[in-house]
């Protein structure tokens, strides 16, 4: 059941209660002409889920950007809300790390994949797990976590939704203002798993950082390879 009380969000920003995934339900309304600014949002006992509807005026390739200033806007209000020492840091490909360990993750989707078109529609969502499900027992999965047991108890569901909101609408601000780079450098000092091997998209190598697009770039011996940051949108919903 979807308990989040009425909040109190920024000018440009709108909510609606989803009923079910919020990252669905964005996408739904979006699909149906809905304005930007909708944020749609579901908390239940165990998890938090937000979704933000985008209406881009640059091809989507640029629009992608999305992704990390909404990640970057999640960790600035997080970092402003939780204990000091609890360290939030986030991937390449959407997932969040609290304290080191795995704690929910990004996901995108566009009305278009192809990246040289602007998009009618973009949507950025992510699902925070506040519990552990069911009688699922710490250590169980040591690499995965949820808020509540890395010391964020008091770190209400309601009052972080609305604490990303404002963070994300000053990130738009900047991006629209400055450019990339400030993004890019607030991203960068945030990133987990740069200097690291990884794998994505069939490829593997060195995990390099990200160039201007905040593509993924991979080093595999004297060859750097590139993953386009659009290869993470979700194409069925």
């Amino acid at each position: 059941m979807n308990t989040t009380p009425d909040l109190s969000l920024p000018p440009l920003l709108w909510e609606e209660a989803a009923i079910g995934a919020a990252f669905e339900h964005a996408c739904l309304r979006a699909i149906q002409g809905c304005d930007a600014g909708l944020i749609a949002h579901n908390l239940r006992a165990n998890t938090l889920e937000v979704a933000v509807v985008f209406a881009p005026e640059v091809p989507l390739a640029e629009a992608m950007a999305m992704l990390p200033l909404c990640a970057v806007g999640f960790q600035n209000a997080l970092g402003a809300l939780a204990p000091p020492e609890v360290a939030v840091h986030l991937t390449w490909d959407g997932q969040i790390r609290i304290n080191g360990a795995t704690c929910g993750r990004f996901r995108v989707a566009a009305s278009d994949t192809d990246p040289t078109a602007i998009p009618n529609w973009l949507v950025v969502g992510f699902t925070l797990p506040l519990w552990p499900e069911g009688d699922d027992a710490e250590g169980d999965t040591p690499d995965q976590t949820t808020l509540y047991a890395e010391g964020c108890i008091d770190v209400k569901a309601p009052t972080l939704l609305e604490a990303f909101a404002r963070h994300t609408l000053n990130w738009v601000d900047r991006w629209e203002s400055a450019g990339t780079k400030v993004l890019h450098d607030e991203w960068r000092a945030l990133a987990h798993g740069i200097g690291e091997d990884t794998q994505q998209n069939g490829l593997t190598g060195t995990f390099l950082g990200v160039d201007e697009r905040f593509g993924m770039l991979l080093r595999d011996g004297d060859k750097t390879e590139l993953v386009p940051l659009t290869t993470l949108l979700e194409t069925t919903l």
